[in-house]
């Protein structure tokens, strides 16, 4: 088509909003309104300068050589379609949307990522809006027609998932003003990643893939295929088109880095941001979270975890609005599953190659010469090389990671020479493991043939980066791969040589670098270090830096940068599984001993309990000769059986623990914190004079080794104790000396921990304004931290700060915030004390049935705990129980009480939190 512009392109792409139901309900008029509707189009387009290129059913395609010219064709356009008749029809409604860039034009059509990004900005908008993209504004902002103006709609994410577009829209007198939000993934929850590149082709695949998932029947739908197939891309691009489907949201799940099946559920929690709580499985609060959410869920590279299956369907049967698109190279086999298996790129007959505009058009082809562009400007496709290129395309079977790895591969060499090179290095690599699909082992002779072309410095860190999981900073490149300064390795050169030729990938942060290899290739790799015969040094290195670098995070979690360790050790979590799995299945069983040892404060602050407990029991499992690790081993599983209510664990470990503390070096610490623990569970049972005998003897050691936050947590713990025992003016010491102790310090848990037990004893007193005003700067400590973990205690003596002092509408409140954080923690003794402050608050209105039924299931649930309630807290119960006790027969108030008592704990939350007192 003579004429077409180049260059810098404006492009115009419109189509009619709700245009299949208009040809559904009547198809005649529809066919008479379409025909008016594209002679206003191409009367607007071509007296203002443009040419249109395409169209498709009513959708137009338009391309300007200047972006004002642009501009005002889309609004005659507009214009004249607002102001027509349409006597035969309903008005159609016809979105416009602009966007400037470059194009390769080719046969009349053009080609690139404007045209991508274009079409997904129009995707975004609605009838009669017209959407400009920046490149536009800036064109066209001086230069607009009279009387129009320019909206800016913000910073919006394209469903195309590469990165964000500045959206503006057209506004003019005779213009529609006002529309529903824009259609983009800023409308629902997601944490769909940015991708580098748009999805090229696979507009079939996307559209049946979204259309399965819209079926009743289809809850889990499974994209299968071998690695490399582009699986992952697909399953993204088809959970960003049904976005606006799911009420709650579409969240992705990365799974490559894992090999246990065990920690499906905590990766799955972490995606969706679901705490794991006390005395519950992950599974169960999974299930909770899920249960009444409209939500898709994405879990990519499911082949890692497949003995993991059974949880997906356990989440389906229990949450009817959940669905699920996972992407495997094999099937997951749970019932009700739907397989999608996804096809290698369309590919043409190299023995039979039809006109080079044709071949243009197949999925492969535009893949390689769209990556080969990106590398390398000045490539393009043409008759002499089209050939080759369909060549390299078909021996790669149409996999597109291995015609990318191909592809990047332009800056060095023709795709005739390309071709050459593919002969025998490819024959050889094909003949893999028999039990391999085919594709698979093309796939691995593209990975070697990208391998043989890696000078040997290269080689050596190509293999070596394999031992680390989910990627890594620089830093860690270093110590692992080069700790000896090996001649042959120039970390920086050779990096930078790998991205380059599309072996690593860098992702960019803030706060450093991180390089991150893609799953299929690091298979290779990890094959290519077992050959090189180091495999087991570069293991040892690996893990011996994760433990150098947990030391460290485990002294700077309870600093003032304690939140950016906490991102820090988060960036390495599946590099220290790596490091932990390799030392319990080899001979380094107290490398790995001192490894769970020093994470587990990161575990515990973090909330990952299970986890870090099953680390810590497979590693005490297999190592009994280093009494120092072991030491520190058994106190950290201590604390964390301690932390999920598990007491006999608890003391079990602390018990062992003290008979190995006396062959320590740090003797006095470590047997502190271990009579602690024993005070801790003494505590929880009631036995308060047990607990302070451990308290006493732990304060003792502490100030010996001269320990400042061991001797605030046992005063503040001798505190709790000699109050519970009737000793308040010894408690009032504990807890002044352990306070002023604890402001001293930098550890914002300490404090938090001490106001809320000091503001607690308060209440207990009588003083609900000193009381109130301790706990309210420890909430605001762990808000300001985001630390919900404890939260609920300092809500909880709030409200009963409030209530006693006569508010009880603020006292419900805070207990009903108190209450539903207690649920998403299972923390069924705080609970139990907000259930019983809801009571309270319910005694003055008229329903006696209901607060025999909420202290009934408070009761059950401090009887499950194990707690024994102390007799001032009982004491500020009764006077509301006398007061409503009267009320109601004793067999019907008896019957009430036992309803409650046989309340689960969701239940009796669910229950008390139906509605306010008083029906406020």
């Amino acid at each position: 088509m003579a004429g077409l512009p180049t260059g810098t392109v404006t492009f115009l792409f419109t189509d009619v909003e709700g245009s299949t139901k208009l040809w559904e309900r009547d198809p005649e008029a529809m066919s008479k309104a379409l025909t008016r509707h594209d002679e206003l189009l191409r009367d607007a387009v071509e007296a203002h300068g443009g040419f249109i290129f395409k169209t498709v059913g009513d959708a137009f395609y338009a391309a300007f050589p200047s972006a004002p010219d642009a501009v005002e064709a889309a609004l005659d356009a507009q214009e004249s379609l607002l102001s027509e008749a349409w006597e035969e029809s309903d008005p159609l409604r016809v979105r416009t949307a602009l966007c400037t860039g470059t194009a390769e034009e080719r046969g009349g059509d053009y080609f690139g990522p404007t045209l991508n990004r274009v079409a997904r900005l129009l995707s975004a908008g609605h009838g009669g809006q017209v959407l400009l993209s920046l490149s536009t504004q800036e064109l066209v902002r001086d230069q607009l027609p009279p009387g129009a103006g320019l909206r800016d709609l913000g910073v919006r994410r394209l469903k195309d998932l590469v990165g964000p577009e500045h959206v503006f829209q057209l506004t003019a007198p005779d213009l529609p003003s006002s529309f529903p939000p824009l259609e983009t993934l800023d409308v629902r929850l997601n944490n769909l990643p940015i991708q580098p590149t748009p999805l090229l082709g696979r507009e079939r695949e996307v559209a049946e893939i979204a259309n399965l998932l819209r079926r009743v029947d289809v809850r889990l739908l499974t994209l299968t295929g071998t690695g490399g197939t582009g699986k992952t891309r697909l399953a993204l691009q088809s959970a960003a088109e049904l976005i606006d489907e799911f009420e709650d949201g579409v969240f992705f799940v990365a799974l490559a880095s894992l090999s246990d099946p065990e920690l499906l559920a905590s990766t799955v929690a972490e995606a969706l941001s679901v705490s794991e709580s006390a005395g519950r499985t992950l599974e169960e609060d999974l299930r909770d979270s899920l249960g009444n959410k409209e939500l898709l869920l994405v879990l990519d590279n499911f082949e890692q975890v497949v003995d993991a299956a059974p949880l997906v369907g356990e989440l389906l049967s229990a949450c009817p609005g959940l669905r699920v698109l996972a992407t495997s190279r094999v099937p997951l086999h749970v019932y009700g599953e739907h397989e999608y298996a996804v096809r290698p790129l369309q590919l043409p007959d190299p023995r039979d190659l039809p006109p080079i505009e044709t071949l243009r058009q197949y999925e492969a082809i535009r893949l390689f010469t769209e990556r080969a562009h990106a590398a390398k400007a000045d490539f393009a496709l043409t008759d002499e090389n089209a050939p080759a290129v369909a060549e390299i395309c078909a021996r790669l079977d149409g996999l597109p990671l291995a015609i990318e790895l191909a592809a990047a591969r332009i800056k060095l060499f023709s795709p005739q020479a390309m071709c050459a090179r593919l002969g025998d290095p490819l024959k050889f690599l094909t003949g893999g493991a028999h039990d391999l699909p085919e594709r698979q082992r093309t796939l691995r002779g593209a990975i070697a043939w990208s391998y043989a072309l890696l000078d040997e410095g290269e080689q050596i860190l190509f293999a070596r980066l394999s031992v680390f999981s989910g990627g890594c900073a620089l830093e860690a490149v270093e110590a692992v791969c080069d700790a000896e300064g090996d001649s042959f390795v120039d970390i920086l050169e050779d990096l930078s040589s790998l991205i380059d030729k599309s072996i690593l990938r860098q992702e960019a942060r803030a706060e450093e670098p991180r390089f991150v290899m893609l799953e299929t290739i690091r298979d290779y790799a990890r094959e290519r270090l077992e050959i090189s015969g180091e495999a087991e040094k570069i293991r040892r290195l690996h893990a011996e830096y994760l433990l150098a670098l947990a030391e460290q995070g485990e002294s700077r979690l309870r600093e003032a940068e304690e939140a950016t360790w906490l991102e820090h050790l988060d960036r390495e979590h599946d590099n220290m599984r790596a490091a932990l799995s390799w030392t319990l299945r080899s001979d380094e069983a107290e490398l790995g001993l001192r490894l769970a040892g020093e994470l587990w404060r990161f575990w515990w602050m973090r909330g990952h309990y299970t986890e870090g407990r099953r680390w810590l029991e497979e590693a005490l499992a297999r190592d009994g000769r280093t009494p120092a690790a072991r030491a520190k081993a058994l106190e950290a599983v201590g604390w964390l059986a301690d932390d999920q209510g598990d007491i006999d664990r608890a003391v079990a470990a602390a018990e062992e623990g003290l008979s190995l503390s006396s062959r320590t070096e740090t003797q006095s610490t470590v047997r502190a914190s271990f009579l602690r623990l024993l005070g801790s569970a003494a505590y929880v049972r009631g036995e308060y004079e047990r607990a302070a005998r451990f308290y006493e003897e732990s304060l003792a050691l502490s100030r010996e080794a001269k320990d400042e936050r061991s001797v605030a947590s046992s005063l503040l713990r001798l505190g709790n104790a000699s109050s519970d025992r009737g000793d308040y003016e010894r408690a009032r010491e504990f807890y002044e000396e352990g306070l002023a102790l604890s402001r001293e310090l930098a550890d914002k848990d300490l404090l938090a921990s001490a106001l809320i037990s000091v503001g607690a004893e308060f209440l207990l007193q009588g003083d609900y304004e000193r009381g109130a005003a301790l706990n309210e700067e420890a909430a605001g400590l762990y808000r300001e931290r985001g630390n919900s973990g404890h939260l609920q205690y300092a809500l909880d003596n709030l409200a009963w700060a409030a209530l006693m002092r006569g508010d009880r509408r603020q006292a419900e409140a805070l207990h009903r915030e108190c209450l539903a954080l207690s649920r998403q923690l299972g923390d069924k003794l705080v609970a139990a004390e907000a259930l019983e402050g809801l009571a309270c608050s319910a005694s003055t209105t008229g329903e006696p049935e209901r607060v025999a039924r909420l202290f009934g299931a408070a009761e059950a649930l401090r009887e499950e705990v194990g707690y024994q309630q102390e007799p001032r807290e009982r004491a500020l119960r009764e006077p509301h129980l006398a007061a409503v006790r009267p009320r109601l027969a004793e067999a019907r108030w008896d019957a009430a009480w036992a309803e409650g008592r046989r309340l689960r704990f969701e239940e009796a939350i669910a229950y008390a939190l139906e509605k306010a007192v008083g029906g406020s």
